[in-house]
């Protein structure tokens, strides 16, 4: 259960945190770096040890991507449903870390393996939230098409988060790329439909639709600054907030 007498207060209750695969991997181009997950896991505790109810969605991207599968001559569907599974490993691994660190956790996935996870069902989610377990929410929507992002958005509105915390490597979104353009300039706020007239590449545009609809924020943000999620989380200014005008 929770860690008592904080005295610190979360400014949202229940969030919807999204990871991509690529961070798991670290710095190296793919697998799982475990050092990697161990530092993600520890700033996930300590939310979680603030009272949050913690959802996460993480991606496959550091095991394998529909669009390689579809380069290597895979039908997309197929290359999808491979990157869905990679999601599972991602989230078992995820498990694993938070479990040492004594976070009570449940991962679910939306394709059915039961001997590894239990089915995806949304008041069971809910309930293991109420109970005070964090859930991982693998295999994207378990369908084809779809994204990890698109997941997020949907998952994050099924379960009535406040909130969807998409983690990133840049401590969020820019008018050119910081990369590249020294004279980039950080943007503290944009709306839905910035997003989508500008096509910002945060996350693709059905998972911003969805968010939109449902008026759902969003909130880009660099996981690799230490302490950024709890920051977050705690209501302080950082990164780039997204919602309705």
């Amino acid at each position: 259960m929770h860690n008592g007498g904080t005295k610190e207060k979360s400014k949202y209750k229940r969030v919807l945190l999204k990871l991509s695969g690529e961070a798991l991997a670290g710095g190296k181009n793919s697998g799982i770096d475990i050092e990697t997950i161990k530092s993600i896991a520890n700033d996930v505790q300590e939310v979680f040890s603030l009272g949050v109810q913690l959802a996460l969605v993480i991606g496959g991207g550091n095991i394998f991507r529909g669009e390689v599968g579809k380069a290597l001559g895979i039908e997309r569907a197929t290359g999808d449903y491979m990157g869905m599974l990679a999601t599972v490993i991602n989230a078992i691994a995820f498990q694993d870390a938070l479990e040492k660190l004594g976070a009570p956790t449940r991962v679910m996935t939306a394709i059915e393996m039961r001997a590894v996870a239990e089915p995806y069902i949304r008041r069971r989610a809910m309930r293991h939230l109420e109970k005070g377990r964090i859930i991982i929410l693998s295999a994207g929507t378990g369908n084809p098409f779809f994204t990890t992002d698109t997941a997020a958005s949907l998952r994050a509105i099924e379960i009535g988060a406040e909130i969807l915390m998409k983690a990133t490597k840049v401590d969020g979104v820019y008018d050119k790329d910081p990369a590249k353009e020294k004279d980039a300039k950080k943007i503290e706020a944009l709306s839905y439909l910035d997003i989508i007239k500008n096509n910002y590449r945060i996350m693709d545009l059905t998972a911003v639709s969805l968010c939109k609809d449902n008026n759902l924020p969003i909130q880009v943000f660099n996981l690799f600054e230490k302490g950024s999620f709890k920051k977050a989380i705690m209501g302080e200014k950082i990164g780039t907030k997204i919602h309705n005008d």
